[in-house]
């Protein structure tokens, strides 16, 4: 939930952002930088660490702050999210921002960065994983579909795609603008490892995570069914919240929800 709340702080301070998906995949996001990828704020650039590609790169507000949180840069610097003069772009750039492996922009070109990767670790013998969260809407795109064939036929046994599966997109159901379902059927035709999962149950998230490094001579895919919006309920499964601003009244009902998940969270450590 504190990924949650930095990320409202940073779409507050900008007057603009991508909340809806970057609630859904707060939780993914949290299992991986605070649990499972071996990564060095204090040395991003080493060979030898995971690697993680945010595909769907729209999301930035939930991905910067976990980056301050795990201490990449000062969490203070989430107040200048979208600042001309700032290195906190909408979409993640890897030459200004420590921690982050890939830049994002248009959909879909991210997943097969990630594939590449993988690829030379393969090549070098390397044994880092290689992590991406695509959006389920943009599996709309072409290139997600090629990314996918060359991995399960490199056998890239090192790479954990991770399905952000909150169901919606900018303009409705994904089912309505254009079903990408049944996703496991195609990724087993595509000779992937497919796992599903809560995206937001921790436990059950770092398990299944697990389970995909056990498996051997096949990339694994995890579904993560996630909500839109998660945390805050009036956006939750709206998608009017993929990119809209909120208003001061609604700004402050969503720093209270949130504040109160994590009172309630911090109450059971």
């Amino acid at each position: 939930m504190k990924i949650r709340e930095k990320g409202l702080e940073a779409v507050q301070a900008a007057g603009s952002g991508h909340i809806g998906g970057s609630f859904s995949l707060a939780d993914i996001l949290a299992v991986l930088y605070f649990d499972k990828m071996r990564v060095d704020p204090q040395n991003p650039k080493d060979p030898d660490r995971d690697r993680f590609v945010l595909s769907k790169g729209h999301c930035t507000p939930a991905m910067y702050a976990a980056l301050a949180l795990k201490g990449f840069f000062p969490e203070s610097e989430l107040k200048n999210f979208r600042s001309i003069n700032s290195n906190l772009s909408g979409h993640v750039e890897m030459t200004k921002i420590p921690g982050v492996d890939m830049s994002a922009g248009s959909l879909g070109q991210g997943f097969s960065a990630a594939v590449g990767m993988a690829v030379s670790g393969k090549v070098y013998h390397k044994d880092y994983y290689v992590y991406t969260v695509i959006g389920d809407g943009e599996l709309q795109e072409g290139q997600i579909w090629e990314a996918f064939m060359a991995a399960g036929n490199y056998k890239l046994d090192h790479l954990i795609a991770i399905i952000d599966n909150n169901n919606l997109q900018i303009d409705g159901t994904i089912e309505e603008v254009m079903s990408p379902y049944p996703i496991d059927e195609k990724l087993k035709a595509f000779k992937w490892n497919v796992l599903k999962a809560d995206g937001h149950d921790p436990e059950q998230l770092a398990n299944v995570i697990d389970a995909a490094k056990q498996c051997k001579n096949m990339p694994s895919v995890i579904i993560a069914k996630t909500v839109k919006g998660r945390g805050v309920s009036f956006m939750e499964n709206n998608p009017g919240w993929h990119g809209k601003t909120p208003d001061a009244e609604q700004y402050g009902r969503a720093f209270e929800e949130l504040n109160k998940h994590i009172a309630e969270w911090e109450a059971k450590l």
